[in-house]
């Protein structure tokens, strides 16, 4: 699953490669294309920037109330430090093995594979991110059946669960849903049906990435900010590649529909990278003012304008100097720099830094910090533990500062 993460990212983030080519930059396909009026401009960067917004907002919803409703066993994996660090480097290997594939086999041969690897995906998630809607469009005499699809390994007590997916009948409604929409993608190609399979791919991203900390943020757009500047302005990889990956993983959106309507062809692009790995600041920050005793959301509308403002500058310099620009060289310092300057002004930089979200995923589950050392039966053990747990507590309570 990380390696197949680390392919659609590496080329996801090369979406504002895309969109110079698409926008008519110099690429060769474009032009041969009459250029774009400046409504079609406005009209397709403006439903960029919209679309790119909808999966943030509400992906990082969706991501903080999940957390809050899991228990502990079912909470989806944290980047860890280490991870931020080497994602670069393998989306970097990614992303030239990509290059060679399509330089050395046939270009036709390889989207083939491709498109029905993501065609698969697509389906899983655009039904993952419906199914909360559709629920509510459902009778309530629905023949509602549960199911289980339960896939183990070994035999006894060495059995292992390998896959255990619980479904019921609403689930399957969806997945028939995403199925026609994957079916129009896979033969049509048309824009729509890509916008909707990324749509669903961004919200996914934003919902299941969880970083615990800022600092693990800023490790992971520190060495993003590189590898995008790099792959765009160093070298024709990321270029190339854009031009030669037919696959969602960029929302596309016409600049000449006024004109063609449905069957226009003019687009512009911008890479789901650019929407999921900007977002984690603003998921991250999102339950961070309550840790402070704060009933306002400061930091997560902060990061939410931050992103806003470097995806406008983003498709401003773009337009004006008419070449592929990183999204993340203007987003990056946007995310990390809008919510550091707030901190600074409100004197929270130390709390910004030191805030674990994982400490408010589970607040009504206790946590051991250190473990004692008893011998006796397990009955002693567990009075122990609870002595433990319930010391802090008293200790608190007679505090004068804590009344």
């Amino acid at each position: 699953a990380v390696g197949a993460a680390a392919m659609e990212e590496a080329a996801a983030l090369n979406g504002s490669a895309g969109a110079g080519a698409g926008a008519g930059s110099g690429a060769p396909a474009a032009a041969a294309r009459p250029p774009a009026t400046p409504e079609g401009m406005a009209l397709a960067y403006g439903s960029l920037v919209l679309m790119a917004l909808l999966p943030i907002f509400f992906g990082a919803l969706r991501s903080v109330s999940c957390a809050k409703s899991k228990n502990s066993s079912e909470m989806p994996e944290t980047i860890t430090s280490r991870d931020a660090a080497r994602f670069p480097i393998v989306a970097s290997c990614t992303l030239l093995g990509l290059y060679l594939f399509f330089k050395i086999f046939s270009q036709e041969y390889i989207n083939l594979l491709l498109s029905m690897y993501f065609f698969v995906l697509g389906i899983l998630a655009l039904s993952h991110t419906i199914s909360p809607m559709m629920n509510r469009f459902f009778p309530a005499n629905f023949p509602n059946k549960q199911y289980q699809l339960l896939f183990t390994q070994g035999s006894g007590d060495s059995k292992e669960e390998i896959v255990n997916y619980e479904f019921d009948s609403k689930d399957l409604v969806c997945l028939a849903l995403s199925s026609v929409v994957g079916v129009w993608y896979l033969l049509r190609k048309h824009w729509i049906a890509n916008n909707l399979f990324g749509l669903a791919f961004s919200l996914n991203g934003v919902e299941l990435l969880h970083l615990n900390n800022v600092s693990t943020g800023c490790i992971l757009l520190g060495g993003l900010f590189i590898y995008d500047v790099f792959w765009v302005f160093g070298t024709n990889v990321m270029v190339t590649v854009a031009k030669s990956f037919e696959a969602p993983i960029k929302l596309v959106f016409p600049q000449d529909l006024l004109e063609k309507g449905l069957e226009a062809d003019n687009f512009a692009m911008l890479g789901l990278g650019d929407i999921v790995i900007p977002d984690p600041s603003s998921q991250r920050s999102a339950p961070f003012p309550s840790s402070l005793k704060k009933n306002t959301h400061t930091y997560f509308y902060t990061s939410f304008v931050a992103y806003i403002f470097g995806l406008g500058l983003t498709i401003f310099i773009m337009h004006i100097f008419k070449h592929a620009q990183p999204a993340l060289l203007y987003l990056v310092p946007a995310c990390i720099g809008f919510p550091l300057l707030v901190a600074l002004a409100k004197g929270e930089v130390t709390e910004l830094f030191s805030y674990e979200s994982s400490a408010e995923i589970l607040p009504h589950t206790p946590r051991l910090t250190h473990f004692p050392t008893v011998s006796g039966s397990p009955a002693s053990l567990a009075d122990s533990m609870q002595q433990k747990l319930s010391c802090p507590r008293r200790r608190r309570q007679q505090s004068p500062s804590a009344m």
